[in-house]
């Protein structure tokens, strides 16, 4: 049986040309799945009965059982969702006063071994589907009303990229969840030729997690840099979203105390982002088991700030949300099979 979860709006039109049904009727399908949350056809009188009975034998649709719901203090919701392998991964609801933030996973764990994330030392397993990407909004959006996505769950989304731009079809369909381009935000570490092929196949807002301002410190907070460093993943995002745009590229950058946020490195950032269309967000560090790296004092995080604004740089300092139930930023771990041994060996 297919999951209907992986279809988007022309897959799921080529799919009902194929049982000989109008092609149509997928835009009634995803209405009735994504916007009304009913996953049982066979009362949805608005199908013919003959598609129902289709849809009966031939589809399904594969909710995520969470084994953990918890909720913080500041209201952030953390879900540990289950998948049908045993895997499981965390996905993180942050309200606000205006928008409600739903961040997402796109892999079991990360291949990456970034030094500050949780996930990253956690090891990986597999890509998401596209299904377990949507499966995650889908739960959501039944408790809450969902304005912005992003991919900032566990994982490296573009090493997904596939599956991640069919969940990014569906959330910005009409038909699904509607949202804006400009409310979607895939966010990477630097992966240059993957980040060419979003760029062609949708526009949605893109982050780079960049986190050091030179290539020596980069390579040891994001080893990916070593195949692909700063001054390549610039020239990259320096044109990204066109020449005539006026959108920005994001620059993700973790506040570690006494290694990435003296004086001197925010004076280094604001140099290399000099002239290109960037925003900076300065993430406070948030801790977990195990981390060798330490929280930035607000008074560090503020003189960083006040640097990057007096040299023109438009920045913003991210509120820690969910830390008590360990759903901040870098803090996802998720519970899976380390398929590359990663936690074993950093374990010795």
């Amino acid at each position: 049986m297919i999951n209907l979860f992986n279809y988007t709006e022309s897959s799921l039109r080529q799919w009902l040309v194929s049982i000989d049904e109008p092609p149509s009727r997928g835009n009634e399908i995803l209405k009735i799945l994504h916007q009304q949350h009913e996953t049982d056809f066979s009362a949805c009188e608005q199908l013919s009965k003959s598609l129902r009975q289709k849809l009966a034998s031939l589809a399904n649709v594969e909710i995520l059982s969470a084994t953990v719901d918890n909720i913080a203090t500041d209201g952030t919701h953390k879900w540990l969702f289950k998948l049908n392998d045993g895997n499981h991964i965390e996905t993180v609801f942050i309200p606000e006063k205006n928008r409600g933030t739903l961040c997402v996973s796109s892999q079991v764990g990360c291949g990456l071994n970034c030094s500050f994330c949780a996930t990253g030392k956690q090891g990986f397993n597999r890509n998401l589907t596209t299904a377990e990407i949507i499966a995650q909004l889908w739960v959501a959006s039944k408790h809450y009303n969902i304005t912005n996505i992003v991919f900032m769950g566990m994982g490296e989304p573009l090493l997904n990229i596939d599956n991640v731009v069919d969940a990014i079809e569906l959330m910005l369909s009409d038909y699904a969840y509607g949202l804006s381009k400009h409310r979607v935000t895939v966010s990477t570490s630097g992966l240059v030729p993957q980040m060419q092929q979003l760029a062609q196949r949708t526009d949605v807002a893109l982050a780079v997690s960049l986190h050091a301002p030179d290539d020596a410190l980069r390579n040891i907070l994001v080893p990916i840099n070593k195949k692909y460093n700063i001054a390549t993943l610039l020239a990259t995002c320096k044109n990204y979203f066109g020449t005539s745009s006026k959108r920005k590229v994001v620059y993700e950058y973790v506040m570690l105390d006494g290694i990435n946020d003296t004086p001197e490195h925010a004076a280094q950032l604001a140099s290399i982002l000099k002239d290109m269309p960037a925003k900076v967000n300065l993430i406070p560090f948030n801790p977990f088991i195990g981390t060798q790296y330490q929280r930035s004092s607000n008074e560090r995080i503020d003189k960083f700030y006040q640097i990057l604004s007096e040299q023109g740089i438009v920045a913003t300092t991210r509120k820690t949300r969910g830390d008590d139930i360990a759903a901040a930023c870098g803090q996802l771990k998720g519970d899976f099979n380390d398929r590359t041994s990663r936690r074993a060996r950093e374990a010795v």
